[in-house]
């Protein structure tokens, strides 16, 4: 791929170096104008045994709460009306999350890991039902120190939302990343014993080729869609957990959660699949449905919601 000109490479944030460049294959005006468009899949509000779904939960990268906020977000969460709600990179301390948050009249249990930097990653849980146990981070305090992970027991799963490092640019902190994912699935492992879980949020890799716009050109030499970020998160799924929406639409092409803010990455949906809900395997026969809500703004990120037949 060619490389990126320098000035591009200077105002490229590390959050979105994702990158967006198409192949430079020779296309016509009108095929390079046609985005890769995104069909979402009908509603499935039953599990495969004809249960009717019972329980939402919402995960939604916000990329800072407070601009969140004054985009009106709040009015399509009160809409959406989850039982769960996760958000990721909040980036505002615990103390300044904004009263319209914490005023929301259907989430009276809130729950922030804020970390020790303001304007900054952090994480907010919020429930309409107040769960059995709640603990924060994984156990590693470099990164419970960004505020990256909420563990949250209920009757009958036990839910870890994750805001999972970015390997940055350059791959700088891939060795890093590396860590945090040796020891994540150590946490997974020790809850699974207890209960089947969910594992949402932010989790910062495009697994397969099918999860990224362009993935021959960002291969290996991008963070999110390196060998050594894909072998971390397959581990997760040796250990027994499903991503959700791949087990019930494994071949729906141009299912992205990110998308950049430059050069109109989102209209063109020239975008990454960084976003997942996982499943243990007891739980799967509970799975009614996995959406992608492309449709919904406010974020980089768009919220991608689980229904459940509990």
């Amino acid at each position: 791929m060619p490389r990126k000109s320098k000035k591009v490479e200077e105002i490229f944030p590390e959050k979105s170096e994702q990158n967006v460049d198409e192949p430079k294959t020779k296309k016509s005006k009108k095929q390079a104008e046609e985005p890769a468009v995104y069909v979402d899949p009908p509603d499935k509000m039953k599990n495969a045994k004809g249960k009717p779904a019972t329980f939402k939960i919402t995960s939604w990268n916000v990329d800072g709460l407070r601009a969140w906020v004054k985009k009106n977000a709040l009015e399509w969460v009160t809409e959406d009306s989850p039982d769960i709600l996760c958000l990721q990179e909040v980036k505002c301390s615990a103390e300044n999350v904004p009263a319209a948050v914490h005023d929301l009249a259907d989430f009276p249990h809130q729950f922030w890991s804020t970390g020790v930097r303001e304007g900054l990653h952090g994480v907010g849980l919020l429930c309409k039902e107040k769960p059995l146990k709640v603990t924060y981070g994984i156990d590693m305090k470099e990164f419970d120190d960004e505020g990256r992970a909420i563990t949250a027991e209920f009757d009958s799963f036990i839910l870890v939302m994750a805001y999972v490092p970015n390997s940055g640019r350059g791959l700088v902190r891939l060795d890093d990343r590396e860590r945090w994912d040796e020891a994540l699935c150590k946490h997974l492992k020790v809850l699974q014993e207890d209960k089947p879980l969910v594992v949402c949020g932010d989790l910062n890799v495009a697994y397969e080729e099918i999860d990224l716009k362009n993935p021959k050109s960002n291969k290996d030499r991008t963070p999110g869609f390196t060998q050594r970020e894909r072998d971390g998160f397959g581990r997760l799924l040796d250990i027994g957990l499903v991503d959700s929406f791949r087990k019930l639409y494994p071949d729906v092409q141009y299912a992205y959660t990110f998308w950049t803010y430059m050069m109109n990455a989102r209209a063109k949906n020239v975008g990454w699949r960084l976003d997942y809900f996982l499943l243990s395997n007891d739980l799967v026969p509970a799975l009614c449905d996995s959406k992608i809500r492309t449709d919904v703004r406010g974020s980089d990120h768009c919220p991608i919601s689980l229904r459940l037949a509990m």
